[in-house]
Formats: C-alpha cells, sequence, structure tokens
C-alpha cells in the first residue's frame, strides 16, 4: 500500500500549490544530444528557497500547527535545503526556528536559513552528529523536533512527484537522490499511488553509500564517513522509515562520484543553462554513468536544488571537483 492515496496527495499538492506555483518539467534537446535519450528535467531548482523541501515545510509546519497548537517553534539539523524549508514556513506561521548544522557547512547555505527567519547554530563534524544534538535540544527546550524523514514531510515533498508524473509524458525510468529519503519516498509513493509501472533509481554518492549498503543488504548499514561536496545526500546513517519504502520500492541504487557529479553540473549548465548543486546534479549523473542502458527510453531526472556556493561553482565551472 502506498504511503498516501491519490486523493490525500491531491490534497497536499493544493495546500503547497496554495504556497507556491508548480515547478516546470522540460526536456531539452542539447541535454538530449548529449545523453542519447529523452531526458525530461523536474526543475525543483525552481522554487521559492531553489530546492524541493521547501514542500515538506509547508505540510509539517501546517500539521504541527493543526496538531500542537501552543507549541512556541520548531528545532532540527540540515545541509541547508531542509532548513530553509522549515525556517521560512515556521516563521510564516509565526513560530521560532532553531537550525542546527556541522561545521564546515554551506556559509550561502546558512545565510539564506538566517534570512528566511532560522536561528542557525554550528555544532558537531557531520550532519548526523548535528541531528542529534538538534534532537536533545528540541526535549530539553520544549520545542518541536522536526527529523529528517517524516510522512508529513513525504506527504509536501510527493507534490513534485505528482506533478511531473501527471504533466510529463509517461517515464520508463526516474532518478532520485537520496540524502534522508523523503525525495526517493515520494516519487515511490506518487508512482504507486498511480499506478504507474516507472522504476524509480536512488542515486547516492561513492562517498556517502549507507542507502545503497543497507538497501543491497536487506537491513540498516552505517557508514563512518560522507564526505561529498553533493552535501545533500551527505549522510552517514540510513532512516529506517525511508529506507522501509525505498527497500521495497526502489529498482537499484547508483552510485556517483564528485568528479561524476561535477561533470553533471557542467552538462547542465551547458546544455540548459540552469545551475546545479551537487545533490541536484546527482541524477543527471547516474544517468551519464547508465547512458547504454537507457538509450531509446524516455528518463526522467529529479533536478532537486541548485543551491551550489559561488566558489563550488567556479571551481566545476573550470574544470575541478570542489574539496571536502
Amino acid at each position: 500500500m502506498p504511503l498516501f492515496n491519490r486523493t490525500e496527495l491531491e490534497a497536499a499538492a493544493g495546500l503547497v500549490h496554495h504556497h507556491m506555483s508548480p515547478t516546470p518539467q522540460y526536456t531539452w534537446p542539447l541535454l538530449n544530444q548529449e545523453i542519447g535519450t529523452e531526458v525530461w528535467v523536474k526543475h525543483e531548482n525552481h522554487t521559492p528557497t531553489g530546492a524541493f523541501k521547501v514542500r515538506g515545510g509547508v505540510t509539517y509546519i501546517d500539521h504541527l500547527k493543526r496538531s500542537k497548537p501552543d507549541i512556541r517553534g520548531i528545532c532540527t539539523a540540515t545541509r541547508g535545503n531542509h532548513g530553509q524549508s522549515q525556517a521560512r514556513a515556521a516563521t510564516a506561521a509565526g513560530l521560532i526556528a532553531k537550525i542546527y548544522v556541522p561545521e564546515g557547512n554551506s556559509s550561502e547555505k546558512n545565510a539564506a536559513m538566517a534570512a528566511f527567519g532560522g536561528e542557525v547554530i554550528v555544532y558537531g563534524p557531520d550532519f548526523d552528529v548535528a541531528r542529534m544534538e538538534a534532537m536533545r535540544v528540541a526535549e530539553d527546550e520544549g520545542l518541536a523536533p522536526v527529523p529528517p524523514f517524516h510522512p508529513e514531510l513525504v506527504r509536501g515533498v510527493a507534490s513534485y512527484a505528482l506533478e511531473f508524473f501527471t504533466a510529463a509524458p509517461e517515464l520508463d525510468t526516474v532518478y532520485v537522490p537520496i540524502g534522508c529519503g523523503s525525495g526517493i519516498c515520494s516519487v515511490i509513493t506518487v508512482r504507486d499511488a498511480l499506478g504507474l509501472k516507472t522504476k524509480v533509481v536512488g542515486v547516492v554518492s561513492t562517498e556517502a553509500q549507507a542507502a545503497k549498503l543497507s538497501f543491497e543488504a536487506g537491513r540498516l548499514i552505517e557508514t563512518n564517513s560522507a564526505n561529498t561536496f553533493a552535501d545533500g545526500m551527505a549522510v552517514r546513517i540510513p532512516v529506517q522509515g525511508a529506507f522501509d519504502i525505498y527497500s521495497k520500492g526502489a529498482e537499484r541504487i547508483v552510485a556517483v562520484s564528485d568528479a561524476e557529479v561535477a561533470e553533471a553540473i557542467r552538462a547542465y549548465y551547458r546544455c540548459t543553462h540552469n545551475v546545479a548543486e551537487g545533490a541536484g546534479a546527482a541524477p543527471l549523473a547516474a544517468l551519464m554513468q547508465e547512458r547504454e542502458a537507457m538509450r531509446g527510453k524516455r528518463v526522467g531526472v529529479i533536478h532537486c536544488g541548485g543551491n551550489i556556493d559561488t566558489e563550488q561553482f567556479i571551481t566545476v565551472l573550470k574544470g575541478g571537483v570542489p574539496q571536502v
């Protein structure tokens, strides 16, 4: 059974669309030539925060305000896009938003979260350590803890998948990046609710393979590090709730290197003049890796965000790979 049925998904999409317009899905001739097949890009880089996470913020904060009307604020952890989403939605609802980020986090994403009204707190060497601290502080201070994965987040994020599957021609395969899992789980949920046969392929970094290792082992497997400039995929500890969905609903999970991601960022800019962050380009990197197997098929890629730091983007455009 899908996590949500079509009626529930359409209701969530209506709520999201009250706060933002649907994003476009385009097929770009130059990109099609580069890949050698028909590619449809879902442009989540065109949301009010430049990434798909904004949708889950809308539904989660709506749910929170209805279920806990007296709550004074939220506390969460992020590498940037989730934090922007939660800060934007919480502040609009009159709540405070404490956002924990790891040391060395994107300075431009930190600034964006603060601009949306979040209090940004730097803690720990990586996302997973920051996440544990955020959950502790939420309990200590009486704030609502916003986990990285939750059905209410998936409910909002699923609005992009609903838009994509109903607006684009029927797709053989869709490539989706995996961080904590709300993106891939939303695509699987909508596909199943609509009764489509589209294959869903998850994408991780070669430097952060927890989801892939878990998928292949049939159980959760943590990694010791997640050192990739594609920070939206830099997760060491997979989430059980997400794993329960993608372990059954994904066709396979592909790992892409930072060099492959950098080349996909250049391909996006060269062929479409859209800017992609690391996780946003990872699905295209995976398609480029599997281009021979996908030749002659109609394929979708989720461009989940364009929030790459200026210096990283300059490095990529010069032909390099950002170091972390």
